[in-house]
């Protein structure tokens, strides 16, 4: 048995001590959910693990239509889905992080430990992506700000150093007539990975029948989560429309490099890319013409 020793930081400081101390033989814990299976089955073998659970700024939801959403990175995804700010305002990252697991899972799952596990399918990912969220990342140099598109940096890495944590997730506060949504495949009903994940958000000119923006985040079809840009472009100024979503598609499934494994094809994925873009925009275009919200 491979012994390991438990630190529990009381705040950020402390946390980036330990890690910054140790280095590759320090690992953080938030939800363990990923962690302590890769314990178990001897994938990983780190000499300190560091739990963050207690770390309040690492817990906290904070909301405003002035400053926008500060999201913990340690917040378990159960109170993000029974909060009421985030159902309101955030109902595409709401409904992404009620699809990690089953409800124990949930409460011990975060979506900040679902974006620096790194996986390409994580599901908060592309709804992160779609609301242009950035991180919060402190460290032994300081802190620092990345959007979350360029967080991940290949299949279970990310841009963090030995030493730095991701502490919060900074959201600008939705514009008048905007809202999001995700969606993704999976093969079975629940608990299971995302074949694709695509995840948008629109600001809507109701005036004139147009988006105004638009921002699509697409997972499980590339080694990281992607920001596709130029489908996003592809419906910005333009009337709502089939022709406009049909383009917006035709890009997203453009900026897919999916891969064949036991999960579907690359060739099923892209399908799946184009069919997924055009229900997640029609639905957060619905919202937000609507202003309805997560149920």
């Amino acid at each position: 048995m491979h012994a390991i020793n438990y630190e529990s930081p009381k705040t950020v400081d402390e946390a980036v001590k330990l890690l910054a101390a140790h280095g590759e033989q320090a690992r953080p814990l938030c939800g363990g959910t990923d962690l302590i299976i890769q314990l178990r089955a001897g994938v990983r073998r780190p000499e300190y693990v560091v739990d963050l659970k207690n770390i309040r700024d690492l817990r906290r939801i904070e909301f405003s239509m002035q400053h926008g959403l500060r999201l913990g990175a340690a917040v378990p995804c159960i109170e993000v889905y029974e909060n009421g700010d985030m159902r309101k305002y955030y109902p595409g990252l709401t409904e992404a992080a009620h699809l990690i697991g089953s409800l124990q899972i949930q409460s011990r799952a975060s979506v900040g430990g679902n974006l620096c596990n790194g996986s390409p399918a994580a599901d908060t990912t592309p709804a992160l992506i779609a609301l242009g969220a950035k991180c919060r990342v402190v460290g032994p140099g300081g802190e620092r700000v990345v959007p979350v598109e360029d967080f991940c940096t290949a299949p279970g890495r990310t841009v963090l150093q030995p030493g730095e944590l991701l502490v919060e997730f900074q959201i600008p506060s939705p514009a008048r007539n905007s809202s999001d949504a995700y969606l993704r495949f999976i093969p079975r009903n629940e608990m299971d990975i995302a074949v694709v994940g695509v995840g948008a958000s629109v600001t809507l000119d109701l005036n004139d029948d147009r988006v105004s923006e638009a921002r699509i985040g697409l997972g499980a079809v590339g080694p990281t989560p992607i920001f596709a840009r130029e489908a996003s472009q592809a419906v910005v100024g333009k009337r709502i429309n089939d022709d406009a979503i049909e383009r917006a598609a035709q890009l997203a499934i453009a900026a897919a490099s999916p891969i064949d494994d036991m999960r579907g094809t690359a060739e099923f994925r892209r399908h799946v890319t184009g069919v997924l873009t055009r229900r997640v925009l029609a639905k957060a275009i619905e919202r937000a013409r609507t202003g309805s919200t997560s149920r």
